[in-house]
């Protein structure tokens, strides 16, 4: 510890976020950065305690006192390092990481943590800039080649440890660029895409192949790459999205989250979309159905479009805010009131309600009917959800549904190469990621269901990890 006394010296200080005036008049990333001294000494702040909790805490294990001290030292170098030592791509949860370690550091026992997540992405922005982050390709090549489906987090992480072992990756992706649900999923003014194809250049520097617009199972089939590799991996994601069947879910105007979130990146990334496709919010009442994440993307990309009004419900009961509850500590997932830049900018929230119907007038969606609920537990323990109230109708002319997903498609890849999936629908692998079929393994949401970026990255490296040992044996 270069400072042992700074975390009670040293105050908490997050860089913060732009003037709302000013974000929302744009999709350039919301955080703002603090400058190199302040940054030191947020650091600085690390106690490097006995029992780090936030390495239990982080799913890749970041070796969060070694990297923080080597910045308050002004070692910016040395503290990128360490830092991929255990994580791929840090300059990714840098930006969008819900950071549990943080929520599991020590300080957080009094709500100050250290400001780990930021921290995170400043060091790798500065080791970027500096040059020191340079293309490091494989001595050597063992001839192997692996084929990996899927651009995603747990994809890249796959194929950029396989690669620097030395194997031979090609990265398949259906869409017209690479990265999944970094690219298409996250809005730009969380995660800039240069971001993305910074690093995607030094990996194709190091010698990783990339193949857009090729869906594996309709463009190329899976048997093809099967035969022409010493292995596959499937990384494609959790695609299919949580429905809400009701009355009138066929309506113009109600919408899967993602549809909504992916088109707006396209076109803030050039791409073509048919203009009779654009689903534009502006001067528009909104409806955000789920209290996740996502819905609160959705709200971020409806004031940047200039939305007469939004609304997020969520079915669930209001969580309590952190200073009025007991303190969860080391719990990396406390159940509280989460609230992002994208709330501030402007909605209304409301909890406990559910979704009745979706009201429509020549088959345009203008109102939805709610009603609340309240939540109990059978003798069995069972959550039980019961209407109280009269349902009200309100008068949206959009609604998204931000329900998070349910599996992968069984159809097209996974019934070619026929592949077991499990009880959910997943992939079913066994202890090494091996799936049902010879030399095919799984990583990711396809694997374990809906998840985190950085719980993506970190299954990526592992399932890398049994691949080439898989490869190596052969």
């Amino acid at each position: 510890m270069g400072n042992p006394k700074a975390f009670l010296t040293v105050k908490r200080k997050e860089a913060g976020y732009r003037p709302v005036q000013e974000r929302i008049l744009d999709f350039g990333e919301v955080e703002q950065t603090l400058n190199t001294e302040d940054r030191r000494e947020q650091a600085a702040r690390c106690m490097d305690c006995g029992i780090p909790f936030c390495l239990w805490g982080c799913p890749l294990g970041n070796k969060m006192p070694e990297w923080q001290d080597y910045i308050y030292k002004g070692n910016w170098k040395l503290g990128a390092d360490v830092l991929q030592q255990t994580n791929d791509f840090p300059e990714f949860t840098g930006r969008i990481c819900p950071a549990p370690c943080e929520k599991s550091c020590v300080l957080s026992i009094h709500r100050e943590p250290v400001t780990i997540r930021e921290n995170e992405a400043a060091v790798m922005e500065l080791a970027f800039n500096a040059g020191f982050i340079l293309p490091l390709p494989p001595k050597k090549r063992t001839g192997k080649k692996i084929a990996v489906i899927g651009s995603g987090p747990a994809g890249l992480a796959v194929a950029n440890q396989l690669n620097r072992k030395g194997h031979d990756v090609t990265v398949y992706e259906k869409s017209a660029h690479v990265g999944g649900l970094l690219r298409y999923g996250i809005p730009d003014f969380k995660l800039n895409k240069n971001i993305i194809e910074r690093r995607i250049n030094l990996m194709t520097a190091e010698g990783v192949k990339f193949v857009t617009n090729a869906e594996v199972g309709k463009d190329i089939s899976g048997k093809e790459l099967l035969d022409g590799n010493d292995a596959v991996c499937l990384a494609i994601g959790s695609q299919v999205p949580r429905d809400l069947k009701v009355e009138g879910r066929d309506l113009k105007g109600v919408y899967f989250a993602m549809e909504y979130l992916g088109q707006q990146n396209k076109l803030v990334g050039k791409e073509e979309v048919p203009a009779d496709q654009i689903i534009n919010a502006r001067g528009k009442r909104v409806l955000v159905i789920g209290g996740g994440d996502t819905g609160s993307d959705c709200i971020g990309t409806a004031n940047r479009q200039e939305a007469a009004s939004i609304l997020q419900i969520e079915i669930l009961p209001k969580p309590e805010a952190l200073e009025n509850m007991e303190n969860p500590w080391p719990n990396p997932y406390p159940v509280v009131l989460k609230t992002s830049s994208s709330h501030k900018e402007g909605c209304d929230r409301r909890w406990s309600l559910n979704t009745k119907r979706f009201i429509g007038e020549n088959g345009v969606l203008k109102a939805v009917e709610l009603v609340e609920v309240a939540w109990s537990k059978d003798e069995k323990g069972n959550h039980v959800m019961s209407e109280i109230g009269k349902p009200e109708i309100i008068e949206f002319d959009l609604a998204f549904l931000a329900l998070g997903f349910v599996h992968p498609i069984q159809e097209g890849l996974l019934a070619e190469l026929g592949i077991q999936v499990d009880g959910r629908k997943n992939v079913a692998t066994n202890g090494s990621r091996l799936t049902s079929t010879s030399k095919v393994f799984g990583a990711g949401d396809c694997v374990s269901g809906q998840s985190l970026v950085v719980k993506c990255i970190a299954s990526g490296r592992e399932t890398a990890a049994h691949m080439d040992e898989f490869l190596t044996k052969e």
